[in-house]
């Protein structure tokens, strides 16, 4: 095998590769003698039959597979000889390949650039921090007793209001003639919740319990049933009941219905939680500003096959969210060429930091443990409250789920490397200038298109 380096640019590297006539023949044959000992033609016993009738028979079929695997061999072995990192699969072209001639072609790719790193200590970076107001705390248990709240019967004769629940009996007809599914007794029903019909609710306040009340309403044109759609329709309403709602009563009862001790533990326990999607939003805003730090840092080569795949990937997105009106409103008022043009950037920086952070857990020999796995999932059972268990037997039937978290965990742990070196100082903001993106990198994340990087 002959190799010549051709002409590179940057990363492309191209080599043409010669292989020799007679080492082809030579595989050639090999391969037809290994294939003759299994092979029993007519009249022959297996592995007897006459080397000419097999070449007949069987060498265009091997000729495509000796070429394929010396092609295979010959390109690893440049790749491995030049100590080349191709960045992307690389283009193999054969130039010349006739019988009894010497093999020709060519193999072209980008590589991974050289990165040299710096020092990581020299980043200063903030971390922010925010204490939690004791009305957050309070409004959260308020939320809390409300979302226990009871309705009690209203002993006092008074006309229904806007949120009061009547207890009724219907039955519906249209033109006089009851039709199914329009009858009902002892139905709960919050006035002002827009849970039946349109203008049903409005026309039972200011009426008492006891009172039958004839209501006039008609069905939307985009109704469910068919048959009912876009028609008047007379329920004969009484109001057997008014009650109202009594939210529950803030007090130790109610923190242990919550799996607290007492109201001193709930509250201490509400407040952790706070403090923890504080400390997530902070770490967004910390990765970020580190993100924007390294990209800032850093000027390498970028292998441009990558950079378009990564913007096919994100024009995709656009589109697709685009087609559904998933946009946000600010994509929504912009030149979609304004828009894809922004895109690029991002598709540029998301390469350019992904081959940074590759390096640089490449070189710190950072690796994930089942450990790492488990935090990640945990991680995202804690974005579901209350669906934590659902999360966790969902990545348990899922392997291919747990996969896709392997990438983003990996990422997570060189951020954590690259912390841990630089200069991190806590500062103290409020709960507002903590949840205030509007100073940071437009390309660190967009709604459509969202990704770390």
């Amino acid at each position: 095998m002959n190799v010549k380096e051709g002409k590179s640019k940057g990363l492309n590297k191209k080599y043409t590769v010669t292989i020799a006539a007679a080492d082809f023949a030579a595989a050639v044959d090999k391969k037809l003698s290994s294939v003759a000992k299994n092979i029993k033609l007519p009249g022959f016993r297996a592995g007897k039959a006459p080397k000419s009738m097999i070449e007949q028979k069987y060498r265009p079929s091997v000729l495509g597979e000796v070429l394929d695997d010396m092609i295979r061999d010959a390109s690893n072995k440049v790749i491995e000889d030049n100590k080349l990192r191709p960045a992307v699969t690389p283009d193999i072209k054969i130039e010349k390949f006739e019988d009894g001639k010497d093999i020709e072609f060519t193999i072209e790719t980008e590589v991974l650039p050289e990165i040299t790193l710096g020092d990581f200590s020299k980043i200063s970076l903030k971390k922010y921090t925010a204490k939690v107001p004791a009305e957050e705390i309070e409004k959260a248990i308020k939320y809390m007793a409300d979302s226990r709240r009871n309705t009690v019967k209203i002993e006092k004769a008074r006309a229904a209001k806007k949120g009061d629940v009547a207890v009724i009996d219907f039955v519906g007809s249209i033109d006089g003639v009851e039709f199914k599914g329009g009858k009902g007794n002892d139905y709960p029903l919050e006035l002002g919740s827009n849970s039946f019909i349109p203008g049903y609710e409005d026309q039972l306040i200011g009426h008492k319990a006891g009172e039958t009340v004839e209501v006039k309403t008609t069905f939307p044109e985009n109704y469910h049933a068919k048959d009912l759609a876009g028609k008047e329709a007379l329920f004969v309403t009484t109001i057997k009941e008014l009650r109202e709602y009594k939210p529950a009563e803030i007090n130790d009862e109610l923190a242990k219905s919550a799996g607290a001790k007492d109201l001193a533990d709930l509250k201490k326990k509400i407040e952790e939680r706070i403090l923890q999607d504080y400390d997530a939003t902070a770490r967004i805003k910390l990765k970020r500003d580190l993100l924007d730090a390294l990209d800032k840092e850093y000027k390498f080569e970028i292998p441009q096959k990558l950079i378009d795949a990564e913007y096919e990937a994100i024009e995709k997105q656009y589109k697709h969210a685009k087609e559904h009106g998933h946009l946000d409103e600010e994509e929504k008022k912009r030149d979609e060429k304004d828009v894809l043009a922004e895109y690029k950037e991002i598709a540029l920086r998301r390469v350019k930091l992904g081959l940074l952070l590759s390096e640089i857990g490449s070189n710190a020999k950072v690796t994930l443990t089942a450990d790492d796995i488990n935090k990640a999932i945990a991680n995202e059972a804690r974005r579901y409250p209350g669906q934590e268990q659902m999360v966790y037997d969902y990545y348990v039937r899922n392997k291919e789920a747990v996969e896709a978290l392997r990438a983003p965990a990996y990422e997570e742990k060189i951020v954590d490397y690259i912390l841990s070196l630089a200069k991190v100082a806590d500062t103290e903001v409020s709960v507002e200038e903590l949840y205030d993106f509007t100073d940071g990198s437009k390309k660190s994340a967009k709604k459509s298109v969202k990704k770390s990087a």
